[in-house]
């Protein structure tokens, strides 16, 4: 199974760092607004061919080597947005390898286990990101420094910032679950309560 969909998740890297393949008119979202919504689409319209996506150009030489989406995510564990995969869950059940480095197939990830919780305001739980999950995917350098500043404080950005397709928008949207899904992202136990001090 493994060999099965080895394809699917070179596809996704590869879309999330901006090569093989990818239309000048699609390869930047900002351009596009609701090209961010790629992965909200009606059932029926989920995961269409690579060469009709409006993404993928459907002459290149890639994607006609890559393997259709429906056939290859239709064995993973089921997730319950975006392409409906649980990418996280099968990754460590070991039913998918993605290969980390595309000139290296013995190259290993190397993940770093750090969680990072941002404030935000009003009553919603605060963001936790969790290294592990991307850099058992990803290298740090497809997110540091353009997209992320690797420095406390450095990185403002907002809602409306992510939906338009930069900072987390970058990927999640396109290849990773979109922000409908609130809680895994705002997923902090408990809110820091600030401490107001009385004159």
């Amino acid at each position: 199974m493994i060999n099965t969909i080895k394809s699917v998740l070179v596809f996704s890297l590869l879309v999330t760092v901006g090569s093989f393949g990818i239309t000048g008119e699609n390869a930047n979202a900002a351009d596009d607004p609701n090209q961010f919504y790629r992965l909200m689409k009606p059932a029926l319209k989920r995961n269409p061919p690579l060469a009709t996506d409006g993404i993928h150009d459907p002459e290149s030489q890639g994607v006609k080597m890559l393997q259709e989406p429906k056939a290859a995510l239709n064995v993973l564990n089921k997730g319950k947005s975006g392409n409906y995969v649980d990418w996280v869950k099968s990754l460590e059940k070991a039913e998918i390898k993605p290969l980390y480095d595309l000139k290296d197939k013995n190259a290993k990830s190397m993940p770093l286990d750090l969680k990072i919780v941002r404030e935000v305001k009003g009553s919603m739980p605060d963001v936790v990101f969790t290294h592990r999950q991307h850099t058992e995917w990803l290298d740090c350098s497809n997110c540091h420094p353009d997209i992320f500043i690797p420095q406390k404080g450095a990185n403002q950005m907002s809602m409306a910032e992510i939906m338009l397709g930069k900072k987390c928008g970058v990927c999640h949207g396109k290849v990773a679950f979109p922000v409908s899904e609130c809680r895994l992202c705002h997923s902090a136990k408990t809110k820091a309560k600030k401490t107001s001090k009385k004159k």
